[in-house]
């Protein structure tokens, strides 16, 4: 399964996602920001590449919506609910998005 994680400006919670779960056996993932400034932008590629969207916050799948409406019609976009109160890698940060992920895999 492809998997994509969203934040903002995909420099701390989207890439810490993506570092937890790059090695897993089962799927492949990205992450890509939602902002201009984002190290990695999402994109109409990203999207349609994805079978399965996390965003770590309600105003990313807004903007996932309303940018690209026709390629996230049917997609399956899970908003985790983390705030932007972590840094790359943050222990608590990476217990939060395990905890909430795990359902999903």
């Amino acid at each position: 399964m492809n998997i994509l994680f969203v934040c903002s400006r995909n420099k701390w919670r989207s890439r810490t996602a993506e570092a937890i779960y790059k090695n897993n056996q089962e799927h492949i993932v990205k992450s890509a920001g939602t902002e201009p400034s984002a190290v990695v932008k999402v994109s109409v590629k990203y999207v349609l590449w994805a079978d399965l969207i996390f965003v770590m916050e309600k105003k990313h799948k807004q903007r996932l919506i309303q940018k690209f409406p026709e390629e996230t019609h049917l997609k399956k976009i899970v908003v985790l609910d983390i705030e932007d109160d972590y840094v790359y890698m943050d222990a608590e940060l990476i217990e939060i998005i395990k905890r909430s992920v795990e359902p999903y895999m």
